[in-house]
């Protein structure tokens, strides 16, 4: 099939990459021409494992290419993927301005019949408003609206992608139904949850998934910082919540809080457009106040532990907000590193990837290491982050040779607090001590 993408963000790419690695022929459209003619050079311009190996491959196989041009986008694919970013409005309410601009550009280009897929995540509602701009846009028009939420993890999207837990499609055409069941019919498996739905069940979807999760890290983290007044160990209390069928082991990992991209404007959205309908979702407005107030749990433990942080040297191991990507939108080690300047302290960081990114919006505020143990030289206390692969198996012992005072605070809890107390170390986790 003849494949027509708009956008190449993080969504866009790894779905247009995928989609031509299943034999489909693949054009991915973008405004920014920068990008564009980064990418017809075989370079990403973000970090995902395994996304550039499989952008060249399908590049040199002629099934995968880039363009600036919409009306050669919009005419050239019998499906067309929405793939453009839905930022969060001061409001909180999700930006569609990009995803109505392709509905409407492809409604002005669109010759004969095509599909105009939102893989974006967007709110209850917006396919219905794409399908609606399009017959005011060009009533001749022969466009099936179809939802189709991705579900990507940064870190493993191109492995999301191939080894979906779900296919979701949202329509009420049975044509569009038939032509989604082609786009994917390299994936499809006997076992594989295909849900066909209309459009609002489809976008909410999407909503009820990113909102569940990021609850189930809020919820862990508030048992931590309950733990912490009463002297339990949050490790144990998740591992035996995890034994627990109904609830499972994952995402009840207490840390610092979560970030990306997805789960706080999604929450943000979906509560915003309760609000729209006249409902007040009380408990979705507690989980992104609760993460928020996370971020700034471990900064007062280094205030409790270290007083005044006057020139104090305090060593972030990890910038990205999770591990295997570049990504630092809405990281937690943004909030902290600006938390402890304010208080006056010298901040040294290491990152594997995210670096380059941070200078972009930190600068020469803090200074950069790629080591990891020249960054911690004639350190007061190391704060782990991120918990890259990189910081699992440190040798504690020499690390501490080379600071001022051994102490460690660990906001991803992945350290055994014995072994680093063998290493002379004060420790510190999120819920455990």
């Amino acid at each position: 099939m003849k494949i027509s993408l708009f956008g190449t963000g993080y969504v866009g790419l790894v779905t247009g990459a995928s989609l031509a690695n299943l034999g489909h022929d693949v054009l991915c459209m973008d405004v920014d021409e920068s990008k564009i003619t980064q990418l017809q050079q075989g370079a990403i311009p973000f970090f995902e494992p395994g996304l550039k190996e499989l952008v060249q491959h399908n590049m040199q196989a002629g099934r995968l290419r880039f363009t600036t041009n919409t009306k050669d986008a919009v005419q050239f694919g019998s499906v067309i993927f929405n793939c453009v970013g839905t930022p969060c409005k001061d409001d909180g309410s999700a930006n569609l301005e990009y995803v109505f601009t392709v509905a409407k550009n492809v409604a002005t280009h669109s010759q004969g019949y095509q599909l105009l897929i939102n893989k974006s995540t967007v709110p209850p509602g917006t396919a219905k408003q794409c399908h609606d701009l399009i017959q005011q846009t060009n009533s001749e028009a022969m466009i099936d609206v179809v939802s189709n939420p991705e579900f990507l993890k940064e870190g493993a999207a191109v492995h999301d992608f191939t080894h979906p837990d779900k296919i979701v499609i949202g329509t009420t055409s049975e044509q569009a139904r038939g032509v989604m069941r082609k786009v994917y019919s390299g994936l499809v498996r006997p076992y594989m949850n295909l849900l066909e739905t209309n459009w609002e069940t489809a976008e909410m979807i999407k909503y009820a998934n990113n909102s569940f999760l990021p609850m189930k890290i809020s919820f862990i983290n508030e048992i931590a910082n309950i733990a912490d007044r009463v002297g339990a160990d949050v490790k144990t209390i998740a591992k035996a919540l995890g034994m627990d069928y109904r609830i499972s082991p994952k995402f009840l990992n207490a840390g610092i809080g979560y970030g990306g991209s997805c789960f706080p404007k999604d929450i943000r959205a979906l509560v915003t457009k309760a609000k729209e309908h006249g409902y007040d979702a009380c408990l979705l407005k507690s989980v992104d106040i609760c993460n928020t107030r996370q971020k700034s749990v471990i900064v007062q433990k280094v205030k409790d532990e270290l007083g005044d942080l006057t020139n104090k040297k305090v060593t972030i191991w990890g910038l990205s907000f999770k591990p295997k990507t570049s990504d630092i939108r809405e990281a937690p080690s943004l909030v902290i590193i600006e938390q402890l300047l304010a208080l006056g302290a010298e901040v040294h960081v290491n990152d594997p990837i995210a670096i380059e990114e941070v200078k972009k919006i930190l600068g020469s505020k803090v200074t950069y290491h790629n080591s990891i143990y020249d960054c911690v030289e004639g350190s007061n206390a190391i704060i782990l982050v991120t918990e890259w692969d990189e910081y699992r198996n440190v040798d504690f012992n020499v690390i501490g040779n080379s600071m001022r005072t051994k102490m460690l605070f660990d906001g991803r809890n992945i350290y055994d607090p014995a072994l680093v107390k063998q290493a002379g170390f004060t420790y510190h986790g999120i819920g455990r001590k």
